[in-house]
Parts: structure tokens; C-alpha cells; sequence
């Protein structure tokens, strides 16, 4: 097991960011897709990350920017083909992630048949909080998962809803991908995902454990002026 210090810096020595799609039964309904038989996973490039004091910014071409809040597990050894009994034993802590997710890239990319990379691991794609070491959270599987935009609270969840199960997950994954020292799983967001625009402020939290605030800009909104003006 990696030292929690050395784990509390995982965003900087992490290689690769491991994702779960549709892990809630009422989020796969909220956009009209169905409960999967078996996790579906997608990944996202360790340049998604940011930190408080950082701001998520829209990226280039999309005009409907989604937040899914999600419990992140941060793997603390390293583990292939890990059986379901022994997964926790893998888990080093824990971390509040945002999913961002370019709903109509995704959507585009959805209907030609294409992956979701674009969509999903967009540079600031994937802010973060602070480490969260395993005794602040005994039951990985039950715990609050909230946020709200501009004050107004957007979603309002738990991880016991979640289909399938941290261990269950985490034997999944390293069946095809070896789980490494300081990779991240985000494991799912529950329903009430929406859209943000340029200076709206997301914040949420892991029950009263964790909680994080990032702000919404759109650095291609320059872009758009200056053709504007060229026009």
C-alpha cells in the first residue's frame, strides 16, 4: 500500500483516470439510456485535472456543458484480475470528483458510433478535492453525494443507489486494465445532472466530509467575438 502521503499527491503521479457511465439506475433514465448489465467504462486523460483555484472552462465547439458529481477512488496498491473479496484492499482513500461532460459533443459523438474522449476528457474535465484518507469514510458505500449551482441544489444522491458496488467495480476494471498506485475510478454520478454556463459556480460535497466550489468561464468566447467582428 502506497504511504497516504505520498497518495495525497495522486493528481500529479496518477496514471490514469478510470470511469463508470450510467451507475444509477435513475441517471441512466434521467437521459433516456438503459440500465447497463455490466459496468460501462470510459477514461479521461490525467490533463482533466484541476483544483480548487483552478476554473473548469468550456471547451472548444460545445454549447451544452454538463456537472456530474461522483465518490472518486483512489487506488493505494497495485492490482491485476483482483477477485471482489479482496478489492477494498486496493483502495488507498478517497476524493470528491466533478465528471464534466460536453453533453452535445457526447451526444454527436453517441450517434456516429464514435468514443466519447472529446466529450469527456477535456482539459479541466475532471476537477478534484483534497485526498480523503479511509478512516474518514468507513462505508465507501453509503455515503452522500450533493451540489448545487449558483446556490440551487441540482443534485442530491447517495452511493448506496449505485448498480454496482466499489469492490465489485474495481474487480471489473483490473480484469483488462491493471489498477495502479495513484489511478483514479470515478464511480458514477446520480440523477439530476444539468447544464452550466459561463459564470455560474458549481459547488458539492461528500455528505459534510468534503465539499469544493469551481467556477464555469468560456476562454473560446474571445474567439467567437473576434469573427464577430471580422464579419
Amino acid at each position: 500500500m502506497a504511504a497516504p502521503g505520498k497518495l495525497t499527491r495522486f493528481y500529479e503521479f496518477g496514471k490514469k483516470i478510470i470511469c463508470i457511465g450510467r451507475n444509477y439506475r435513475e441517471h441512466a433514465a434521467e437521459l433516456g439510456n438503459p440500465v447497463p448489465t455490466e459496468p460501462l467504462l470510459f477514461s479521461k486523460p490525467t490533463t482533466a485535472y484541476i483544483r480548487e483555484g483552478q476554473n473548469i472552462q468550456i471547451p472548444r465547439g460545445c454549447s451544452s456543458l454538463h456537472h456530474e458529481v461522483e465518490l472518486g477512488v483512489v487506488i493505494g496498491k497495485t492490482g491485476k484480475n483482483i477477485h471482489p473479496g479482496r478489492a477494498m484492499n486496493h483502495v488507498g482513500g478517497y476524493v470528491l470528483a466533478l465528471d464534466m461532460t460536453a453533453r452535445d459533443l457526447q451526444a454527436k459523438a453517441k450517434k456516429k458510433g464514435h468514443p466519447w474522449l472529446i466529450a469527456k476528457g477535456f482539459d479541466t474535465s475532471c476537477p478534484v478535492s483534497e485526498f480523503i484518507p479511509l478512516k474518514m469514510i468507513p462505508d465507501p458505500n453509503s455515503v452522500q453525494l450533493w451540489l448545487k449551482v449558483n446556490g440551487a441544489t441540482r443534485q442530491d444522491g447517495t452511493t448506496a443507489d449505485m448498480i454496482f458496488g466499489i469492490a465489485e467495480l474495481l474487480s471489473y476494471i483490473s480484469t483488462y486494465f491493471t489498477l495502479e498506485e495513484g489511478d483514479l475510478v470515478l464511480t458514477g454520478t446520480p440523477s439530476g445532472v444539468g447544464e452550466v454556463v459561463e459564470g455560474d459556480v458549481i459547488t458539492c460535497g461528500l455528505g459534510n466530509l468534503a465539499e469544493m466550489s469551481f467556477s464555469v468561464e468560456n476562454p473560446h468566447k474571445r474567439d467567437r467575438i473576434q469573427l464577430s467582428s471580422v464579419d
